[in-house]
């Protein structure tokens, strides 16, 4: 396997390829999920020490990241809080500590899917292309940007904003508010969300979407502080609406 090392790109395709950064210590494993990856025409860059991430997503701007949890120098937790400083890429945790799956999902951290080891690398394989078809997504319109009650998205670039403020959201936060947004007044179930937001019909739980929600508010309140726009009905699920 190519040496690991922070300034080493590890497959050399072509730009148009999507670049996935995986951040594993495990040496064979992370050989693994590099052929993978590269046999699906993906970009891939290993690292193996926790301490080395974020200078390189800085100055690399990968697509994805897929995350370990425990790893050398710092841990997945501390790196994936240190990356939402400054990057919304998709990152996807990894993790064989069962109990810590709330933790991955909760409103602290802002990763947006995980995987449990052991696990086949290509589930791996099909998370990742979830989360970027979800990414990529499809354009609203020609210009692929809309504006509703104010708020502008622009799915090209995942990007959302409300009266010229930036909402710093992950690739779900913008999934749920774009639902959200695409039907004024309707109240969507936890269901309809999850099967909107988690296209390959994985099983969740609805502390999940619960979880998403509860964060999506946080970001909306740091801009619309006086305002409450995504409501909570009873037994049924979620809406918005602008009163």
């Amino acid at each position: 396997m190519p040496k690991t090392t922070t300034s080493d790109t590890i497959n050399d395709k072509t730009t148009t390829s999507k670049t996935i950064l995986v951040v594993e210590d495990e040496a064979k494993l992370a050989k693994l999920l590099y052929d993978y990856l590269v046999q699906a025409d993906y970009q891939a860059h290993i690292i193996d020490n926790g301490l080395d991430v974020n200078e390189w997503v800085k100055q690399n701007q990968p697509d994805l990241i897929l995350l370990d949890l425990m790893l050398p120098g710092k841990d997945g937790m501390e790196i994936c809080k240190d990356i939402r400083q400054f990057s919304e890429v998709p990152i996807i945790m990894v993790t064989a500590r069962v109990e810590e799956i709330d933790r991955l999902l909760g409103l602290e951290l802002g990763a947006d899917d995980y995987v449990c080891k052991p696990y086949s690398p290509r589930e791996v394989l099909a998370r990742i292309k979830a989360i970027l078809r979800r990414v990529q997504g499809t354009p609203i319109n020609n210009m692929g940007k809309a504006s509703v009650y104010g708020f502008e998205l622009d799915e090209s670039r995942y990007k959302a904003s409300i009266h010229g403020k930036v909402l710093a959201l992950t690739a779900v936060e913008f999934q749920l508010l774009k639902i959200l947004l695409s039907d004024p007044g309707r109240i969507f179930s936890r269901d309809q969300l999850m099967d909107h937001i988690y296209d390959d019909h994985r099983i969740v739980s609805d502390r999940t979407i619960d979880s998403h929600i509860k964060k999506l508010r946080k970001r909306l309140a740091e801009v619309l502080p006086e305002k409450e726009v995504i409501y909570s009905v009873y037994g049924v699920g979620y809406k918005f609406e602008e009163n």
